[in-house]
């Protein structure tokens, strides 16, 4: 039986591996800032380390190990992290910001911004995203994202699955959880999301960190929409 999205109100979105794709960006962008900077390392790798120390370095923030930090800041010195440890010089502080703004240009899949265009149709279309503010609207600037509004982490002075990021857009857009629904890739973020009473689609990306990725290959919760895209996923409830 179909289910019945009548109720809902809002549709937010991870975006960072659900509406643009992270790694195919930097590891097209990363050689060629490189070059500009005399940097030469695998750029490949490069990029799938420095995606990797995005959960510790929010980790930190978390346990109170960092006072409440963007993720501008912590891409920065997860970025000088490298540098130092694959040997690479310093090339200035305003070269590593170049570098840190790359996130602010992530292209997104080539779904996304038809599938988000369906749904603004009919529903509320946000970002829920542990993104800062800034990096969100420029990305959406360039890619041409067609948001209604961008929640992110820095909103609420929460990273996700902090209940309180779900929860904040909830309050803030005076609304009962299941009228807002998270959009994402990533089944652990839509488990946090319904154990806060949130509606829950998931969009298939088994590209996102490359040919051998192992994990979120399949819908693994009882989700309220499954889809290949966000165009099927937008289909399915209702635009």
């Amino acid at each position: 039986m179909a289910k019945d999205f009548s109720d809902l109100k809002v549709c937010i979105f991870d975006v960072f591996g659900t509406v643009v794709d992270w790694r195919g960006s930097l590891i097209e962008d990363l050689p060629k800032l490189g070059r500009k900077h005399g940097l030469d390392t695998d750029w490949t790798s490069f990029a799938d380390d420095w995606r990797g120390l995005y959960q510790p370095q929010m980790g930190r923030v978390r346990k109170g190990d960092l006072p409440w930090t963007r993720i501008d800041d912590l891409h920065k010195e997860a970025f000088e992290m490298l540098l130092q440890k694959r040997g690479l010089k310093h090339p200035g502080e305003e070269a590593v910001w170049e570098f840190t703004h790359l996130w602010h240009k992530l292209r997104p899949w080539p779904d996304s911004v038809e599938g988000i265009g369906l749904m603004k149709k009919k529903y509320v279309v946000a970002t829920l995203s542990n993104g800062n503010v800034a990096l969100l609207i420029n990305m959406a600037k360039n890619a041409g994202i067609p948001w209604d509004h961008c929640f992110s982490g820095e909103t609420f002075h929460h990273y996700k699955p902090d209940p309180e990021a779900y929860l904040g857009v909830v309050d803030s857009m005076y609304l009962k959880p299941h009228q807002v629904m998270l959009v994402a890739a990533h089944n652990g973020d839509l488990a946090a999301a319904q154990k806060c009473g949130l509606s829950t689609g998931f969009v298939h990306r088994p590209l996102e960190h490359g040919p051998g990725q192992t994990r979120d290959l399949k819908a693994e919760g009882n989700w309220d929409a499954v889809g290949s895209s966000i165009v099927e996923v937008a289909k399915k409830i209702g635009c």
